[in-house]
């Protein structure tokens, strides 16, 4: 099979690395990829995931099998119904089902007529009234911008006025873009937070392993949101009784009521979950692989990935049985300094070469490019994902915050207590 992967960072990267395992699997390759990507598929980095016309003429001209979308945007915006259209095997949610991330009120008016847990919440397009409601609402509460925002999105406001200048913000200075133009209102739970992916087919569910993703971007989980500092899987705080739970009262239920809404599910949903004292709670759904979780799940993942796909698309998901290794991974993400707000690119990364035939270490390529001399140099905010496999997660740990050591580039930023609540388990 030649198979094309849509998106250019880490979870991109992982998908390929998992997709080159496959002995069915001929040829990949990706757009726009990243210079990781480039040691193991065929790039064009000069093709972004929003430009439809130019991702079909590239499937065409290579004559590909599969495209696998990873990213969010283009799901949201359909490029798999683009794609379908001109003839192609896709693996992905259509735009009609890509909105359970694509809307957040969308989601939580789903879950609200369909009895699955989550906060309770109030939707707004006029800031106005958000401001009213917010005079009497009990605080801490959350602000959530309806479309997508990088997962970004998301304020979590401790008193009044930070309520108020986060509508301001949202609403009217359009920090998010059109995202903004809706906001919903949450309240705030507290707990741990897990997050479980699964694969879907439109109507059986497939669930992977447990993950934790760290969204501040500085120590001690302070400073703004970013797409994700790092990330560790299993989760020890999700039990066979939470997974029992969630699958009776949450995943199951979520795939049935977008098939009785007539959006069937087909791909990847990603369940972000509150382990709340009432019991697990919704905090948000995505529509794809998140980032940096599937650098931790798919490198535990037995399966090959091409066969799940296969029966995802085809409705034969019913005779898949994922298994995962026996193990534990940590990924530290490697950023630079100032991330998500601003920072330089361009530095020269050292040291790659040090994961080269490394069996439990993997250095997935987020921000990252040839230079115009062929040197790999930083291109984004989040560079690297440095993942590491042990034993138990505290072995995985410290694994990966050694290998991180290995690399370096100028303005390199990390975390440095991911995976700190292991040691509270």
């Amino acid at each position: 099979m030649k198979v094309l992967i849509i998106g250019g960072g880490g979870r991109e990267h992982a998908i390929a690395v998992s997709m080159k395992k496959s002995s069915r699997v001929e040829q990949l390759y990706c757009v726009p990829g990243n210079a990781g990507i480039a040691q193991i598929a065929e790039c064009d980095p000069s093709i972004g995931v929003m430009e439809f016309d130019k991702i079909v003429a590239y499937g065409k001209e290579k004559k590909v099998d599969l495209v696998f979308v990873a990213p969010d945007d283009p799901l949201a915006a359909g490029l798999v119904d683009v794609l379908e259209a001109e003839g192609f095997r896709v693996f992905g949610p259509r735009k009609n089902a890509a909105i359970l991330e694509g809307s957040k009120a969308f989601s939580k008016d789903l879950m609200k007529k369909y009895g699955i847990p989550t906060a309770a919440y109030e939707t707004f397009d006029d800031p106005g009234k958000a401001l009213n409601y917010l005079e009497s609402a009990k605080m801490p509460v959350v602000l959530k911008a309806d479309g997508l925002a990088l997962g970004k999105g998301v304020l979590i406001c401790n008193t009044l006025e930070e309520a108020r200048a986060g509508v301001r913000e949202i609403m009217e200075d359009k920090h998010f873009g059109s995202a903004g133009d809706v906001l919903v209102v949450e309240e705030f739970l507290t707990g741990r937070e897990v997050s479980v992916l699964a694969f879907v087919d439109g109507r059986t569910v497939r669930t992977m392993t447990s993950a934790q993703d760290h969204k501040r971007a500085l120590d001690g989980d302070q400073g703004p949101n970013t797409g994700g500092m790092g990330c560790f899987s299993p989760s020890p705080f999700y039990t066979e009784q939470v997974d029992a739970f969630c699958q009776e009262h949450i995943y199951q239920p979520t795939v049935d009521a977008m098939a009785a809404e007539g959006r069937e599910f087909k791909g990847v949903i990603f369940f972000g979950l509150m382990l709340t004292p009432e019991g697990p709670k919704v905090l948000e759904y995505n529509a794809r692989f998140g980032d940096p979780e599937a650098q931790v799940v798919l490198c535990r993942m037995k399966n090959d990935l091409c066969d799940v796909v296969d029966a995802c698309i085809d409705g034969t998901l019913e005779g898949i049985e994922l298994e995962f290794e026996d193990n534990a991974a940590v990924c530290v993400v490697l950023a630079s300094e100032g991330y998500p707000v601003s920072y330089q690119k361009g530095y020269e990364i050292t040291g790659l070469e040090r994961f080269e035939g490394q069996q439990d270490y993997d250095c997935f390529h987020a921000g990252s490019k040839f230079d115009e001399t062929g040197r790999i140099v930083t291109g984004g905010g989040r560079v690297l994902g440095v993942t590491a496999r042990g034993k138990t997660l505290k072995e995985a740990r410290a694994r990966a915050y050694e290998a991180a050591e290995w690399v370096s580039f100028e303005n390199k930023y990390m975390r440095h207590d991911i995976g700190k609540a292991i040691d509270e388990a």
